[in-house]
């Protein structure tokens, strides 16, 4: 065969080979691959109070306890034996760094969310065939229906529905809003204004033999009175210490009155509360003594977050009752 002829049959056949490749041809799926918007997913954090002076962790330091700790900064002092996975007695040592606070806060932190994908044939009568097709049957029928002259076996092939048009996808700014306040956080709003309003009481009658110096050690006043005269909750709240492991403070009661304020009562003669036990404003919770004290009289104090304040300025009126 001549080299021409050679070459009229290459043409030929790649003529042929195109074709049939034309024939079989299917229609190429095509990837919507459009990007949604990153939903942020909020988690509580507690909020900050207004004037909280309180670290988070604190450094133990010589003739520390583990209750004046707690006192100096307003905590009840089995929370932060649980924050430091201590136990009774509640020993701890000098250079230990304790938390003040419970671990495991979070911030609000947008999730990424996988773009979503979507296969669609290309054009509208284009249709992706797999073989076999399953025939749906009706109820009763126990064989498909017979394939008809000149058709496949199986259901016949219908048009694609054409797919309904997408709304436009909004700019992530927009999709995403900020959700509104949460029911808890509402009330923590709201708690914050209720700690700042106690309605305070004398805790004892008799005279103020000892006022209040923030620069000196005088953290409260003294009221003088007699043995074993009633001592009195000043306001609601639960006792959350109350023994003599506090130096200089003798039989000591400790009432926390929410997440801001604590009173303090010292030098009694008996103590008639529970540590855990909820008080009443006006309740007796002990008797008026002189344990670690030179003379017979009530230690009362008022902290805010840890700090003393002067408890005039929150008691009714300027006199004792």
């Amino acid at each position: 065969m001549t080299r021409r002829g050679n070459i009229g049959l290459g043409v030929l056949a790649v003529a042929l080979l195109s074709a049939g490749c034309a024939s079989n041809q299917t229609s190429a799926p095509v990837v919507d691959r459009a990007p949604q918007a990153k939903k942020a997913v909020l988690r509580a954090k507690p909020a900050a109070r207004e004037g909280d002076w309180r670290p988070q962790t604190y450094t133990v330091q010589k003739g520390d306890t583990l209750y004046g700790i707690a006192l100096e900064h307003g905590y009840d002092y089995q929370d932060i034996a649980e924050w430091n996975a201590i136990g009774a007695p509640y020993t701890i040592r000098v250079g230990q760094e304790l938390k003040l606070a419970p671990s495991g806060l979070v911030v609000a932190t947008p999730l990424k969310v996988a773009p979503a994908v979507e296969v669609r044939p290309v054009g509208e009568d284009s249709l992706l065939k797999t073989e076999p097709k399953a025939v749906k049957l009706p109820y009763g029928t126990s064989e498909p229906p017979p394939a008809k002259a000149g058709e496949p076996s199986g259901e016949p092939a219908k048009p694609a529905p054409a797919k309904p048009e997408s709304a436009p996808v909004k700019p992530a700014a927009e999709a995403v809003k900020a959700p509104p306040p949460a029911e808890g956080e509402k009330k923590d709003a709201g708690q914050a204004e209720d700690d700042e309003r106690i309605d305070w009481g004398w805790p004892a009658t008799g005279k103020v033999i000892a006022g209040f110096n923030e620069g000196s050690s005088a953290k409260g006043v003294d009221i003088g009175g007699k043995s074993g005269q009633p001592v009195l909750a000043a306001a609601p709240g639960k006792v959350v210490y109350s023994g003599s492991g506090l130096r200089g403070y003798g039989k000591l009661v400790i009432v926390k009155h929410n997440k801001t304020y604590l009173s303090a009562y010292a030098h009694n003669r008996q103590i008639l509360v529970a540590e855990g036990q909820s008080v009443t404003k006006g309740q007796k919770i002990a008797e008026m003594g002189d344990s670690d004290a030179d003379q017979i009289k009530l230690h009362f104090e008022i902290r805010r977050m840890g700090k003393p304040v002067d408890p005039m300025k929150h008691l009714p009126g300027d006199k004792v009752p």
